[in-house]
């Protein structure tokens, strides 16, 4: 038997795998998908990183030096194959883990076909197969197309289409951007107060910003950033959105919430090709009713209403590791049960990439420790 088993082979999983594998630790990875870094080849075409090039890497290989400074989808697929290959990993694919349980001081890891009992356990799932779906009121009656944004792929089937998307996440943003690129009638629904920022500063990467600040306190570095961010995003009132009381890294950090990192949607909202909505009050069976504004038929709704990891079904025996709703109550540390750990689940104000390999080398080296 391994001395660990990872679950999930996306980036924190495969970095994980060598991390630990540095330090002569002996790990299995399991995957339910049929290839490695599954997540990345479902998302919508036109995703690139929100992250800089130099500051996505994972341990022990940066992404290439031909790549552009935010990778696409395919190249960040292309990046994890190479990782995996670089390093020897072969995950076992197919292999859904139903649950984990303790057996004594050690783990049983539960899939269809075998169990594994270990020392450590790693989640690594990431958070894509868990979006969240907010029940408005009536939404069983819409007889249009309704889908979550994991679903979404391109423009082309809203083609002639009145379309609504509801969120003002990245991926609410980025989709309403990518339909109005393309000629759509699209409206965005907000459903409250937003924090947007440049994705670049003065050239500068957003992110390179954050990592230079990250020792402050986030009161005091949201206070200190505030004049630029309003000086480079400009007001946003007088486009019917709110601007948040807290500052984005106090956003990321008490609420988990990602502002929206700005790429241009902001100038659509500001040419009027996208349109500004307030918050759902109810569906009909045409479209919907906002809060402040009459009901408005739309022939397709996108719901980019983001993610929230719910590990009760995998741990379901296991207590103090995650709040009621299932949502790890941290990532890259020692936790309540000893020989569990996870990584790259929650969401940091530095970057999803760069924080994966920083937690999958702490975690590493926790795991040496504790098998010693």
């Amino acid at each position: 038997m391994p001395d660990a088993i990872v679950i999930g082979a996306g980036p924190a999983g495969l970095a994980c795998t060598v991390a630990m594998r540095e330090l002569q630790i002996d790990c299995l990875t399991l995957d339910k998908a049929e290839l490695l870094g599954s997540v990345w080849r479902r998302h919508y075409d036109r995703l690139h990183l929100h992250t800089d090039r130099r500051h996505s890497g994972l341990p022990g290989l940066p992404m290439p030096r031909t790549y552009p400074r935010y990778p696409s989808c395919a190249q960040v697929v292309a990046y994890l194959e190479e990782y995996a290959r670089h390093f020897n990993v072969v995950p076992v694919l197919n292999t859904a883990v139903s649950r984990v349980t303790r057996e004594g001081k050690l783990w049983r890891v539960e899939t269809s076909t075998k169990s594994w009992i270990v020392p450590v356990v790693i989640v690594a799932t990431g958070w894509f197969d868990f979006p969240h779906q907010p029940q408005f009121p009536g939404i069983k009656t819409y007889g249009g197309s309704l889908v979550h944004s994991s679903a979404y792929r391109n423009p082309l089937p809203y083609t002639g289409k009145r379309v609504l998307v509801v969120g003002f996440g990245n991926s609410g943003g980025e989709i309403a951007l990518d339909l109005a690129e393309a000629g759509i009638d699209v409206s965005l629904s907000v459903r409250g107060p937003v924090q947007i920022l440049p994705r670049d500063l003065l050239g500068v990467p957003i992110l390179a910003i954050a990592i230079a600040q990250q020792w402050l306190p986030a009161r005091l570095a949201d206070f200190l950033n505030a004049p630029v961010l309003r000086l480079a995003v400009g007001p946003v009132e007088k486009y019917g959105l709110r601007r948040a009381a807290k500052g984005p890294r106090r956003m990321i950090e008490e609420d988990g919430r990602v502002p929206l990192l700005d790429i241009g949607t902001m100038a659509k909202i500001r040419d009027g090709a996208i349109k500004i909505r307030g918050n759902i009050r109810h569906f009909t069976p045409e479209g919907v009713e906002f809060m402040n504004a009459p009901a408005e038929r739309f022939d397709a709704i996108v719901l980019a209403t983001g993610f929230r990891p719910d590990l009760r079904r995998l741990l379901p025996e296991v207590k103090g590791v995650c709040d009621a709703r299932g949502k790890p109550l941290v990532s890259g540390r020692p936790m309540a049960e000893p020989g569990l750990y996870f990584c790259g689940l929650i969401a940091v104000p530095t970057g999803q990439f760069r924080e994966i390999g920083i937690e999958a080398r702490r975690l590493a080296a926790l795991v040496k420790i504790y098998l010693t």
